[in-house]
């Protein structure tokens, strides 16, 4: 009989995922007030660009794409970490994602804002973002971008808000601070079977939805470069390229912020091996397959001889831009496929190394891809070469810092892994997984 006082969500041995929300260490405030020195220079630098214009950064004519949109690309790649990986395997029935699925879901969430903010920086009048709305044009590609982003966005909080209810409801009976806040974002949840029931077939609906608005989102991306006939752009194979791109840097980002949480909170028994080596797997994977898509792509335009586009090509290949081109094949697919194609290696180190070498490999990626052809344009022109300056520098540095404060201030209010999954997990994986397995082996159906 339950005596009053008792909490309906006990926690038992799950009581270390709400360690980080109960307790503080000095190292977080130290560590936080790092990141926010980034973001007030950041900040300033924009202040600098404001006052001065983008004369102050590397921007000219006609390279008027730089490190800003190439970040813009990159951000809105890695947000594909979460709702699409997290559905993937949520639909498969994937019982590892457990302890994987929100940390994956809150990138998703976070990293977006910092795609948008990256073309609001580059627009250098930030006031003229409004004209897409007041003036939209449904011909141009950069409206649709408006609208698949901001679909993205309300599909990804929802799906990141839904299955963290049950969490809420945990915490506003055992955490013992911001009580009003967790009661108002519980929505009464009880753990009734109609609130389960309610629960779980909106959490489907969602997974459902959200994997064809994240494909749909990198691939209008892609149509920004792919429907202008820029040299090395105009191409068709942009769309699933830049999907399987965005896959790719979303995976070793999850494995990273997997690594974090892992060693900082203390959550050997939540994230296990088992799960980098899985994640590793599918790296390994999306190597091979970006490989095959940037060969096909530059094989084509060879073998195509179109003057402009080889201009660009070679540029790349033994140009000004092939230490950059040559260090994102070494980084996208040497580094990594060198380290996962081994069960040895592929380890929580070795995978944490590979996907390092990916997020550097791809933003690489995705600045040979905008600066090379802009620099290159079919109409004749004098050369002028791109460089960033400490502007452009200042607020990328700026992005990222305030990306994992926001991220480390997430995990100070909600459990960074789903306590209710894992139950529930632990309750009726097993009994599932069993219960699968037999609809599919061979023989004769047992009756009900």
């Amino acid at each position: 009989m339950k005596k009053n006082g008792d909490s309906p969500h006990p926690l038992g041995p799950d009581e270390v995922l709400l360690q980080p929300i109960v307790a503080t260490r000095h190292s977080f405030y130290y560590l936080a007030l790092v990141l926010l020195g980034f973001t007030t220079l950041a900040f300033f630098a924009w202040l600098h660009q404001l006052r001065w214009g983008l004369g102050t950064t590397g921007l000219n004519v006609p390279t008027y794409w730089g490190m800003y949109i190439t970040n813009f690309v990159f951000f809105i790649g890695i947000s594909h970490a979460g709702t699409l990986i997290s559905a993937i395997l949520r639909l498969c029935h994937a019982e590892w994602r457990r302890s994987i699925t929100r940390a994956a879901e809150v990138i998703t969430v976070i990293v977006l804002f910092f795609g948008v903010g990256s073309v609001i920086v580059d627009l250098g009048r930030p006031d003229r973002i409004l004209n897409v709305l007041r003036h939209p044009n449904f011909y141009s590609p950069l409206l649709w971008d408006v609208c698949s982003i901001s679909i993205y966005l309300t599909a990804s909080t929802i799906y990141l808000y839904l299955p963290l209810i049950p969490d809420l409801a945990i915490l506003r009976d055992q955490a013992g601070k911001y009580t009003r806040f967790y009661r108002l974002l519980a929505l009464g949840w009880q753990g009734t079977e109609r609130q389960r029931r309610w629960l779980e077939r909106g959490i489907a609906i969602m997974a459902v939805l959200v994997i064809p608005i994240a494909i749909s989102v990198h691939t209008v991306v892609s149509w920004v470069f792919g429907m202008t006939v820029q040299p090395m752009w105009h191409s068709t194979i942009f769309g699933p390229y830049f999907v399987v791109g965005a896959i790719f840097s979303g995976i070793a980002s999850i494995i990273i912020a997997m690594a974090l949480i892992r060693r900082i909170y203390y959550l050997q028994d939540y994230l296990k091996p088992i799960h980098f080596n899985h994640l590793g797997t599918l790296l390994l994977v999306f190597a091979l397959l970006w490989f095959y898509f940037t060969f096909a792509e530059h094989l084509t335009t060879y073998y195509g001889q179109d003057p402009t586009h080889l201009e660009v090509f070679y540029s790349k290949l033994t140009g000004r831009y092939a230490p950059l081109f040559w260090g994102m094949v070494v980084t996208c697919f040497l580094i990594p496929v060198g380290i996962l194609a081994r069960r040895q290696t592929r380890t929580v180190t070795g995978t944490v190394i590979a996907s390092l070498s990916v997020l550097v490999g791809m933003w690489l990626e995705r600045f040979v891809i905008v600066v090379p052809t802009l620099a290159h344009p079919r109409v004749p022109w004098d050369k002028v070469f791109y460089s960033p300056t400490w502007v452009e520098i200042s607020i990328t540095l700026g992005f990222g810092a305030t990306f994992i404060f926001l991220y480390m201030l997430f995990t100070k209010f909600f459990p960074i892994v789903s306590i209710w999954e894992v139950r529930e997990g632990r309750e009726q994986a097993l009994a599932e997984v069993a219960e699968r397995v037999k609809s599919y082996l061979p023989g004769p159906e047992e009756p009900r």
